[in-house]
């Protein structure tokens, strides 16, 4: 695997769409008891559920330990790969590589493809004082080893970053938050322009729109744009949205969609914005917490938290969309409605009991990486 010494965008590459083909999905497969209730095994039965969805559209790969490799193997279809990867945990979407592409036309009026990694650093969302857990070296090595399997070039950045901060067009245009980008518990050693200009070096965008912050309750990774906003094409974007002015998360959409009213993306073009309603507020109950260790090695998990539960953090897969449900009917049956609407030739697939994947801090989006197609 060749470790590339300089910039993705100096050769040409660019971070595509979500919605741009895959030629596989990764995932990582929990197990941690101080994260994940009754030492995982209900979170395990979920991402089983969710990896047999996306497999019904691509290929998957699960990474496990070397002690949950069995568990993992016996839960999964056979048609889903299982590797045996160490790592403190299975958020991968933050702790894999961020795939980016060169396409050049060639001389003969083919095409020529080409794929490499962001390998970015990564601090458990804060580092010591205010991180989810004080242990991160194995996830420090999830993005490097995927890379060495699939034998794909890796560009590595001493930047702190996941994968979950951020969401491209594919045409230029990368939405984030200040909230999360900007905190001093990341790199707080660059300033605004300077993690602009890292952006734009990286992910081959010209132009990065930054929402204020990212939605109500999503304390353990500072404001993901993935639980808040995200493109669906160019132009258009999903923003997380309740029509309840009371809660504390109507202030938070209603900043973010009066700048996203007030910009262009890197095109010049207005953005269509679709509201997609958050479930009502979902707390953790005195159960899920019971069932968490609590320990000083890990964020507590306590009674009464509010879960960070967004329709918004969904896994656009070859020709469907794989979108959290969390037993609320009356927000789950509209998510699907506005998803079928905003993705018409994508199957809608809803994913029952991701209410126990938002118990640890993330959803579908989170526990994903699209590998895109070359």
């Amino acid at each position: 695997m060749t470790n590339l010494q300089t910039t993705p965008a100096s050769f040409g590459f660019h971070m595509p769409a979500e919605w741009e083909p895959h030629t596989q999905c990764w995932m990582g497969w929990p197990e941690r008891g101080d994260n994940w209730r009754d030492a995982a095994v209900h979170a395990q039965s979920v991402f089983a559920r969710v990896a047999s969805a996306i497999s019904r559209f691509e290929r998957v790969t699960v990474c496990a330990s070397s002690a949950q490799w069995e568990n993992a193997r016996s839960q999964l279809p056979d048609h889903i790969r299982v590797i045996e990867i160490s790592c403190n945990d299975s958020w991968f979407r933050d702790t894999g590589p961020t795939f980016v592409v060169m396409r050049n036309t060639s001389n003969s009026g083919g095409s020529d493809h080409r794929i490499a990694g962001i390998d970015w650093s990564f601090n458990s969302w804060g580092g010591l004082e205010e991180g989810c857990y004080t242990d991160w070296s194995l996830d420090n090595l999830v993005a490097k080893k995927v890379l060495e399997i699939e034998g794909i070039p890796r560009f590595s950045h001493s930047m702190v970053l996941e994968g979950g901060s951020i969401h491209v067009d594919g045409e230029g245009t990368c939405l984030t938050t200040e909230e999360c980008l900007l905190n001093k518990n990341r790199n707080p050693h660059l300033s605004k322009n300077q993690i602009e200009d890292e952006l734009k070096a990286y992910l081959g965008v010209r132009k990065v729109i930054w929402l204020p912050r990212g939605l109500y309750g999503d304390d353990d990774t500072n404001g993901h744009i993935d639980n808040m906003c995200c493109f669906v094409r160019p132009g258009v974007v999903l923003l997380s949205w309740t029509d309840d002015e009371i809660d504390p998360q109507y202030e938070r959409c209603t900043e973010a969609y009066s700048l996203l009213s007030s910009v262009t993306d890197a095109n010049g073009r207005k953005f269509e914005i679709i509201k997609l309603h958050v479930p009502d507020p979902l707390y953790m109950t005195e159960k899920e917490s019971a069932g968490v260790l609590q320990v000083d090695e890990a964020k507590a998990r306590l009674p009464g938290t509010r879960l960070a539960a967004s329709y918004v953090n969904f896994y656009i897969a070859n020709g469907a969309i794989i979108v959290p449900q969390f037993g609320d009917k009356k927000w789950d049956d509209e998510a699907v409605q506005v998803l079928s609407k905003t993705f018409p030739s994508h199957e809608v697939v809803g994913i029952e009991g991701a209410r126990e994947i938002v118990l640890a801090g993330g959803n579908i989006h989170c526990i994903t990486q699209q590998q895109p197609a070359i």
